[in-house]
């Protein structure tokens, strides 16, 4: 397995189209029954191929990436070359950026001595996808990327 097992939650919801991949395997509703009850460990292998198809067509499309903790915030826009962040740190140990007010004093205040940016950039891998997926493994959500094109208008 290359990323991870979608969760029981996420399965559900994409129960029409595990029954397509299914289908395109040849399995019917009653042979996958029969699979789960008489080889366990074939069914698991079929749910990790399909969570793998499932990521990879996911992070093949994901463009923007967020990780907002209570004094920094990861914004990533992710282009076919390359990783490019924007890392906003509040100095302000009274500010929690995860919380509305915090937000808010942030929005009024992004451009006081209490708040730092910093811009980088990184190649992928040779696995962009798991380059992605390892940053939403550490928190990150995939995002429209407002946040990021608003600061790479203001600081860019």
């Amino acid at each position: 397995m290359k990323y991870a097992r979608l969760t029981k939650e996420q399965l559900e919801e994409l129960h029409q189209e595990f029954i397509n991949f299914l289908a395109t395997q040849s399995i019917t509703a009653s042979e996958w029954d029969t699979i789960k009850k008489e080889n366990p460990k074939v069914a698991e292998e079929e749910l990790d191929v399909f969570s793998d198809l499932v990521w990879e067509g996911v992070l093949t499309k994901v463009q923007y990436l967020e990780s907002i903790s209570e004094q920094q915030m990861h914004l990533f826009h992710l282009t076919e070359k390359e990783m490019k962040l924007i890392a906003v740190k509040v100095m302000n140990p009274e500010i929690d950026l995860t919380s509305e007010v915090g937000f808010n004093w942030f929005k009024k205040n992004w451009q006081s001595d209490f708040v730092d940016y910093m811009t980088a950039s990184k190649a992928y891998t040779d696995e962009p996808n798991l380059d992605k997926f390892q940053l939403i493994q550490q928190g990150s959500v995939i995002t429209k990327g407002e946040l990021y094109q608003w600061f790479d208008k203001v600081i860019g």
